[in-house]
């Protein structure tokens, strides 16, 4: 049976792990050790890497990795920032991993970075980096708030039981901000109650759902009356679309 494990690395990343049979898939292995420890603990063989961009805190494990394990096949765009790819994937087109027998959609969400992609299996869940997290989204280092905005739309509009796994521990400073956009949320309220209990035990706060973050996150409600006043009064012009909202509260976020 597939399980789907978050293997703790630096001080707030997440390397998720695929496993069955004792078989393995990475997800952004940005630090060897932890995902090596954990690999050999539970005599796992480590058959394929998915990348999702080249930021060296999702892709600084996988030489390592391939020292341990030579024939593994590492999954992403063709790009000289990730040299270690391998079986090169293409936007819009399938992923099929043949060690778990899994065929991901792979997902094009130009925002974080111009070439940031997604691996989506509708059971599974969304493997989405840094685009979207719970209760917010990922910083503008190379992307336009437009891309970005679509990005997320278009993550929004999957089923609302889609596990959202991103590699990100953020969940409880990206509420504090979600609460300050949307006070009277209640179901916000009642998450973050429930964050803070996870957290307090060490437990992760992930895998999310897009459905939950339908109804909290700030970043995919731009369209809610109350979040565009608030992104209005913190801008103090009038923001005529959502992207606009979008653009503002990104802004806003980012010197909160």
């Amino acid at each position: 049976m597939l399980n789907v494990v978050a293997i703790p690395a630096f001080t707030d990343n997440y390397i998720w792990c695929l496993q069955d049979k004792g078989k393995a898939i990475l997800v952004d292995p940005g630090e060897a050790r932890p995902a090596l420890v954990y690999l050999q603990a539970h005599n796992l063989q480590l058959t394929d890497i998915l990348v999702t961009h080249h930021h060296a805190d999702h892709i600084g494990g996988i030489n390592a990795l391939l020292d341990i394990y030579p024939d593994t096949v590492v999954h992403g765009l063709k790009s000289p920032r990730v040299p270690q790819v391998s079986q090169v994937v293409v936007p819009e087109e399938n992923c099929y991993l043949p060690s778990l027998g899994l065929t991901f959609d792979v997902l094009l969400l130009p925002g974080h970075t111009r070439d940031h992609i997604a691996f989506y299996h509708q059971e599974v869940g969304l493997f989405c980096g840094d685009t979207l997290f719970s209760g917010g989204c990922g910083r503008l280092f190379e992307g336009t708030p437009e891309q970005m905005y679509r990005s997320l739309s278009r993550l929004s509009a999957l089923k609302d039981e889609t596990k959202v796994y991103c590699t990100h521990e953020y969940t409880q400073a990206n509420l504090r901000f979600a609460k300050t956009v949307e006070p009277g949320n209640q179901a916000l309220a009642r998450y973050s109650d429930w964050v803070d209990q996870q957290r307090s035990k060490q437990l992760p706060s992930l895998p999310s759902s897009i459905g939950q973050e339908r109804a909290i996150n700030p970043f995919l409600r731009c369209t809610s009356a109350q979040i565009r006043q608030q992104a209005e009064q913190y801008r103090g012009i009038t923001l005529p679309t959502p992207e606009a909202v979008f653009a503002a509260l990104r802004d806003w976020k980012d010197h909160f």
